[in-house]
């Protein structure tokens, strides 16, 4: 990496130097409760949605390139800062909120890889999720021979769900006019739609990924003076935006796929398992195949992610670690437990995001007070102009998830009830 920040590596062979950590978190912005939130809009509103989620992903840009700029400046991840920085009292809240949120975000890509695999093979949902537990198991295993086995593993299943998507767009007959009048003119047709916006972003920005980037890039890249680390901030800045653009571009095509697909006679279609069936008639069962591939590979890849991004979390707030297989049953637990009880598993992903944006504040309100301090940034504050822009995207995601929970829990919206 020394070359490479000097010069001594040009071309392409520069850039998979740094390639990685923005590879692992972007998976968090296409893991099963996009899938839910995605298939909703393209449904029941078609394109006119799509807005929605490049106002989304812009601001997972920021906040992502934030989490990493953290991480590269200081040597520490945002947990630790947040350890070393805040009141004892409220270094623990954060934890215990953490500790929910990664509990939540893992029953939802837990259970969407294993309803996947559930629909694909024929076979019982428990067996899906056992088998999901051993493949997401065997790949974290990979992570004791350091950070690039792991990239790889994640970068080839991003590979897969892009390819999946791909073939969507080839196959479902798009309407590249409306697509494009859809992404660029902002408009909610009704409340509904407004509901579905705030799950779009709220599945978009996601607490663990904040957290996890900042860890990712930590260690990764050894710098001595502040020249090396602008150099590292701008490779860093670059597979920010690539990544999060691929992962932004599979959201729209899942939007857009829904939009062909189910919007004319079926925009009813709100759950995985109705998608994949109505599918079949509509497209083909190779279209339907395609879909469960993708979501399988969404499931597995955000599962892994997740078990990581939660172990870095106890280890930043309480310096304590556990075996990797130990946090995988843990966090595993709340998924058997919903489907034993016999609860509907697309209800409970959409009651995982919800568990999300009450624990979203949390790592968002924590990167934005850190990265704008000069005792932990030096002379690499954030600027006046990041800060604002910053500001505004959190007070945006948080005023929606404020509106998801309070329609959640049936609580009065004046704006909304007028």
């Amino acid at each position: 990496m020394t070359a490479a920040i000097h010069g001594r590596i040009r071309g392409p062979r520069v850039w998979l130097v740094f390639l990685g950590p923005a590879v692992i978190a972007s998976v968090a912005y296409m893991d099963p409760g996009n899938y839910a939130t995605n298939i909703q809009a393209g449904a029941g509103y078609g394109y006119a949605l799509l807005w929605v989620v490049l106002l989304a992903n812009l601001i997972a840009m920021l906040f992502q390139a934030l989490s990493a700029k953290l991480g590269i400046v200081t040597g520490k991840n945002l947990a630790e800062l947040s350890r070393e920085h805040l009141p004892r009292p409220l270094v623990i809240a954060m934890w215990a909120v953490s500790e929910v949120a990664a509990m939540a975000t893992d029953l939802a890509e837990f259970l969407g890889g294993a309803i996947g695999l559930s629909l694909l093979l024929g076979i019982p949902l428990l067996w899906g999720m056992a088998i999901t537990a051993v493949v997401t198991y065997l790949i974290l295993s990979f992570e004791a021979f350091g950070f690039r086995p792991m990239e790889i593993i994640i970068g080839a299943l991003v590979g897969v769900i892009g390819i999946c998507y791909l073939a969507e767009v080839l196959i479902a007959p798009i309407r590249w006019d409306e697509a494009i009048w859809g992404l660029t003119t902002p408009k909610l047709p009704d409340i509904g739609a407004l509901t579905i916006a705030v799950g779009i972003i709220g599945a978009t920005v996601m607490p663990h990924a904040i957290y996890l980037h900042s860890g990712l890039t930590q260690h990764r890249a050894r710098v001595r003076n502040d020249e090396e680390r602008r150099a590292v901030l701008r490779f860093s800045n670059v597979e920010v935006i690539v990544a999060l653009s691929v992962a932004g571009m599979i959201n729209m095509a899942m939007v857009m796929m829904a939009a062909s697909a189910f919007h004319q006679g079926h925009a009813e279609v709100a759950e995985i398992e109705t998608a994949y069936h109505t599918l079949t008639p509509l497209l083909g069962a190779a279209s339907a195949g395609v879909f469960l591939v993708s979501l399988i590979a969404s499931g597995v890849s955000s599962s892994v992610v997740g078990t990581m991004a939660g172990q870095m979390i106890m280890q930043g707030f309480l310096r304590i670690s556990v075996p990797l297989w130990l946090r995988r049953a843990v966090t595993m637990v709340p998924a058997f437990a919903v489907v034993l009880a016999g609860a509907n598993a697309t209800q409970a992903l959409v009651m995982s995001q919800v568990v999300l944006s009450i624990a979203l504040p949390v790592p968002m309100l924590a990167l934005l007070w850190l990265t704008a301090r000069r005792e932990v940034m030096g002379d690499f504050t954030s600027t006046l102009w990041v800060r604002v822009g910053a500001g505004a995207g959190a007070a945006l995601v948080l005023c929606l998830n404020f509106v998801l929970l309070a329609q959640t829990f049936g609580l009065p919206i004046p704006f909304l009830d007028a």
